[in-house]
């Protein structure tokens, strides 16, 4: 275990010396006294190298896309071109100021715009607000129009919102937060919407159904148009959670199966940063009437002349975000649009299928697969119930020997609906010989808890941290350094 900063202390040593301050403060003029500290603070008295030598063996911890195969399914973790971060960190994008007036600005709402069209060819819808700033975000404003909708139509009695027990928990959590009640139905036994559960759902109080496809499974729900029908038949709006969209893009337009309302994740599906809480970017695609419910202002185009359009303020649900959403995030996104293009996007969606589909394939006669019969889009559920019902081994136990072997633990006992639950997801930008020495990872894994299990039951065993209570961690934490 490295040294922390404060360890590697000894006094009189410095890094940096400040210039001698020629200003007289008085500390008791500014900071009450009761305020005052009773003794100095206690620095870390270190070199310049000794700093640099730290935080660069704190970044060696760290297990990132750079360092190593990140395979976490839900959460779409690849590669981002390192071509996006020099361009976005152009002066001319860097030093722009929100508050400029519009015609400073036309470069940039011009990107914004093209982004905004692309986005809605994508996916087949009329128009996109680019300001929600995260996923769970666009869900909050994608139920805000469907419940502007709903008011302006006068349906007052319009309560619920059904989804599947496959769902993403920021599902249920939008319901609640817009106001709405939450409606749960059964998934089939093939992974999808049980219709049968649906129909005996759906009533004259159905606002609407918010689905996530491919869904959490990995499989792609095929019978959205039945379930359009059903929806759209007492009046209800059909919504798209994208998070998965990277297993579709450049394949199937959403806007053109069903779907009236879908959030992108610019985080996940277009290649922005992405981990450790942000940034992101949750844009908003609808179908054609419901336009005038976006947040204002729109970027529009007229007379080649780029404007903030706050013409149906009256309708909008008003602003989400302040400004122009994540612009920053956005301009990435459009850079990662601009250099695949239509054929590059379908390619990328292509290989996250096929990349998901060769590893389900190869670890199908040693984890229990509960769908390995149906192909997969962009990830798979896999599941340690054979290693915990034979060996004892939980799939935590798998999670954490993973890390052992150089790799990120996959999402694990999500969704809910499959016990024991590992989610993987290689994404597009991983190569066979990656896949390759994961497959080999996992296949070991498996043998090791038939023959040797309490190596998984003490793992991880090579990692700078071992295995720690989680549970106590979360309720007792303690980051606190005594000197």
């Amino acid at each position: 275990m490295a040294k922390t900063i404060f360890e590697k202390h000894s006094q009189g040593r410095k890094g940096f010396t400040l210039p001698k301050n020629d200003v007289e403060v008085s500390l008791g003029e500014c900071i009450p006294e009761k305020f005052h500290r009773e003794e100095d603070i206690k620095f870390p008295e270190v070199s310049e190298l000794d700093v640099m030598r730290h935080f660069l063996e704190l970044s060696h911890m760290n297990h990132c896309i750079e360092k190593g195969f990140y395979p976490l399914g839900s959460c779409t973790m690849k590669y981002n071109p390192k071509i996006n971060e020099t361009l976005v960190r152009n002066d001319g994008f860097m030093n722009l100021h929100p508050f400029q007036d519009e015609d400073t600005v036309q470069g940039a709402l011009d990107i914004l715009y093209e982004l905004q069209n692309d986005l809605a060819e994508i996916s087949g819808f009329a128009n996109v607000t680019l300001q929600p700033v995260a996923g769970a975000h666009g869900e909050f404003t994608g139920l805000k129009i469907i419940r502007a909708y709903h008011k302006l139509k006068g349906n007052t009695h319009k309560k619920k919102i059904i989804f599947p027990d496959s769902a993403h928990g920021t599902n249920p959590a939008t319901v609640i937060l817009t106001g709405y009640e939450v409606v749960e139905i059964k998934s089939n036994d093939k992974g999808m919407v049980d219709i049968d559960d649906l129909k005996a759902h759906v009533d004259d109080e159905t606002a609407g159904f918010m689905l996530t496809n491919p869904n959490t499974l990995g499989l792609f729900e095929s019978q959205i148009e039945e379930i359009a029908e059903i929806i759209h038949g007492v009046d209800g709006l059909m919504y798209m959670d994208g998070a998965n969209f990277n297993a579709i893009m450049g394949i199937v337009k959403p806007g053109e199966i069903g779907f009236d309302i879908m959030h992108f994740n610019l985080h996940k599906t277009f290649a922005t940063p992405h981990g450790g809480g942000g940034p992101g970017s949750g844009p908003i695609g609808v179908r054609d009437d419901l336009v005038k419910f976006l947040p204002v202002p729109m970027i529009t185009k007229k007379d080649d002349k780029f404007f903030l359009d706050h013409s149906f303020k009256e309708t909008s649900i008003g602003k989400v975000q302040s400004f122009f959403g994540n612009f920053a995030v956005n301009v990435r996104a459009f850079i990662y649009l601009k250099m695949l293009g239509a054929k590059g996007l379908k390619r990328v969606a292509e290989n996250a299928v096929i990349n998901a589909n060769y590893i389900m394939k190869k670890l199908e006669d040693y984890y229990y697969i509960p769908h390995k019969d149906t192909y997969c889009m962009h990830e798979f559920i896999a599941s340690g119930k054979w290693q915990k019902e034979k060996y004892g081994i939980k799939t935590l136990d798998i999670a954490k020997r993973i890390l052992d072997k150089g790799f990120h633990a996959p999402t694990i006992y999500f969704p809910l609906i499959v016990p024991e639950a590992m989610m993987i997801e290689p994404t597009e930008t991983e190569s066979k010989e990656t896949l390759d020495e994961f497959i080999t990872a996992m296949i070991e894994i498996a043998k090791e808890s038939e023959k040797n299990p309490d190596v998984l039951k003490n793992a991880p065993i090579n990692t700078p941290v071992k295995r720690v209570d989680d549970t106590l961690a979360v309720r007792q934490l303690n980051v606190k350094f005594e000197w």
